[in-house]
């Protein structure tokens, strides 16, 4: 595996809950889509709860930062307000009337929907 500095700057960092619920799973494989699209880099939550010092840095050298929660709960969102961050663009899956439950069972189409609404807000960023 390359070994790169967790410094490097990147515009866009994608920070997504990955909870146990099928809103939290739709909420990463969301971002995953996103940061295999290029529009971003899916960045470690846990890393920024942890206060890891070298994500916290590349964190700080973003452009933007996206938060996506999958519920009200907003643990992605918390996380990072706990750490100093706010969010440039927020997006919560039970928004887009996807119904929590904890099965685990994701439908591609809600996955789709949720990334393709990002992908317009991320665009509208980095033009900016």
């Amino acid at each position: 595996m390359e070994e790169r500095c967790l410094c490097e700057q990147n515009d866009v960092l994608i920070f997504s809950c990955a909870g146990s619920s099928n809103v939290g799973q739709i909420a990463n494989q969301s971002a995953v889509n996103l940061a295999r699209k290029g529009l971003g880099r899916h960045f470690c939550l846990a890393g920024i709860g942890g206060h890891v010092s070298g994500m916290i840095e590349s964190t700080r050298a973003g452009k933007a930062l996206v938060a996506i929660d999958g519920c009200p709960v907003a643990c992605a969102r918390k996380t990072l307000e706990h750490a100093g961050f706010h969010a440039h663009e927020y997006l919560q899956v039970t928004e887009f009337g996807i119904e929590k439950n904890h099965d685990f069972d994701v439908n591609p189409s809600n996955v789709e929907k949720v990334t393709n609404h990002l992908v317009s807000q991320i665009s509208k960023i980095r033009s900016a």
